[in-house]
């Protein structure tokens, strides 16, 4: 073809584009930071109230089987930006961030995707993993941004106390590893979550009906330090009744490899928190921040509404990843177990069958195709390797065909199908667990079940990378078959750390 026709042609397509950007539907794009199922329409704790994210998932679909790639923020928001799994882009930590690895540098994320193709692209908040998402640092908000066109502020933990309200946590006493009453004039709005919700609201009444829109929000809370005004505390009872169900010894038949995944993390063990006699605070401080995050979701949806954008708006509302408290003798995420991979997932808006629940397992990294395909774009300009769920937003029986897959480091993979949990280490040890039977994931009948755990081991992707250049942070890898975490060779006999 000639350089004049090829020119030609492109004009075509971008007078195509502009004339049809138009009539396609906007995104309002809600993410929420190491959420678990503790959502009332999941059903994850008896007690959670979450009024506004359960009338979305009754306005849209809700996937009450959904898991992420990675339980971990960096892989997690990667593989579902990108459509790539952990496995496949080799970000397993913290960091690299993925654009400065070389092979991933220009590639075309989903916000970039949906500016190519006319739409405005908005962001506040925690999207990304990595602050570079947004503004450079020191520049105010509204200025362009590498990933999205315009970026809104940071969010964040907002105004800290003077001192941690949890004093001496291990390793470090980290500072974000806090929980309790904050502030305690029960205001809420020097929170960095009011500020991303209040940009978003005020985006939504603002924004121009000519030109379709993809404006993400990012919530912090309820990532550590679990801070929240009284107001939300007062719905929790202050006894044990709010705490989870747990079963005495329940690692006793889970490998030690089970252990190296998250083998010194800031996030204390379960064991620490109850000689603190933390474990009431802990978790209704968790259960107040999660109750606060769905009522800043609710003032946005509210202008959505408000504006007039409700018809014209798919929404989608998703967690990148779960988070313990207190589930297998841990707090905190980076295991593949259903607390840390199980998350929030719901679709509304035009092409959604509304009030419905799926039940299959998706991924997080089915996102990105959906999106695409609900909104009638053309393909990404790369393959991704999720699944539209286009047909289940249709009818939540249509069948998916393949079962979801989160993995943490190189070699350790969870599988889960409609009844089953599969995990396998990277030391080739496994758990396996009846969904049906054993919910809470108690009795590993690993050893009992081999035909299955055969079955469902062929299913772990065949692509596995290691880390790649740069990483950092929460890596696991494993030289000559000796385990080394974040550069630590972890000894045959080393003791478990904090859990005894």
């Amino acid at each position: 073809m000639s350089l004049s026709r090829i020119a030609f042609v492109w004009v075509v397509a971008v007078v195509g584009l502009l004339e049809a950007a138009p009539n396609r539907p906007n995104v309002l794009f809600l993410a929420i930071d190491d959420q678990n199922d503790w959502i009332g329409c999941l059903g994850g704790h008896p007690l959670v109230k979450t009024p506004n994210i359960d009338r979305l998932a009754g306005r849209g679909t809700l996937f009450a089987n959904a898991h992420c790639q990675a339980p971990l923020c960096n892989p997690s928001r990667t593989s579902l930006l990108l459509g790539l799994r952990p496995g496949t882009t080799g970000i397993h930590g913290l960091s690299p961030w993925f654009r400065d690895v070389p092979q991933w540098a220009s590639h075309v994320a989903l916000p970039q995707h949906f500016a190519a193709q006319g739409y405005r692209t908005l962001s506040a908040g925690k999207i990304y993993h990595s602050w570079r998402s947004l503004a450079p640092k020191g520049k105010k908000a509204s200025v362009a941004s590498p990933e999205f066109q315009e970026a809104g502020p940071a969010g964040g933990p907002g105004p800290r106390p003077p001192q941690k309200l949890v004093a001496n946590t291990p390793f470090g006493n980290n500072p974000l590893v806090d929980w309790g009453v904050w502030p305690l004039d029960n205001d809420d709005s020097t929170k960095g979550d009011h500020e991303v919700a209040s940009w978003a609201v005020e985006k939504l009444e603002t924004l121009p009906k000519d030109q379709p829109f993809f404006l993400a929000a990012g919530f912090f809370l309820p990532h550590v330090p679990c801070y929240a005004t009284q107001k939300w505390h007062d719905l929790y009872p202050k006894d044990a009744s709010i705490l989870p169900l747990m079963s005495e010894g329940d690692r006793d038949d889970t490998p030690r490899a089970s252990w190296w995944i998250h083998w010194k993390l800031p996030e204390p063990r379960w064991k620490w928190v109850q000689d603190q006699q933390q474990e009431v605070n802990l978790v209704r401080s968790y259960l107040a921040c999660t109750s606060y995050t769905d009522f800043e979701i609710g003032r946005v949806l509210d202008a959505l509404d408000r504006a007039g954008h409700a018809e014209n708006t798919v929404v989608v509302l998703w967690s990148d990843h779960g988070w313990h408290l207190g589930e297998k003798a841990i707090t905190g995420k980076n295991t593949l177990w259903q607390r840390s991979t199980r998350v929030p997932l719901i679709f509304a808006g035009p092409g959604v069958t509304p009030g419905q629940t799926c039940s299959q397992p998706v991924e997080l990294l089915d996102i990105y195709p959906t999106l695409v395909e609900l909104c009638g774009l053309p393909p990404a300009p790369h393959a991704l390797e999720g699944l539209s769920l286009k047909p289940q937003l249709l009818a939540a029986s249509a069948p998916r065909g393949r079962p979801a897959i989160t993995s943490h480091n190189q070699g350790n993979y969870a599988v889960v199908t409609g009844e089953w949990r599969y995990i396998r280490y990277v030391d080739g040890s496994e758990e396996l667990y009846d969904l049906a039977a054993d919910p809470h994931e108690w009795k590993n009948l690993a050893a009992q079940r081999p035909g299955v755990c055969k079955e469902l081991r062929s299913q772990i992707p065949k692509i596995d990378n290691g880390p790649a250049l740069g990483s950092a942070s929460r890596v696991l890898t494993l030289y000559d078959k000796v385990p080394v975490w974040e550069g630590e060779v972890i000894e045959p006999d080393a003791p478990i750390p904090h859990d005894s």
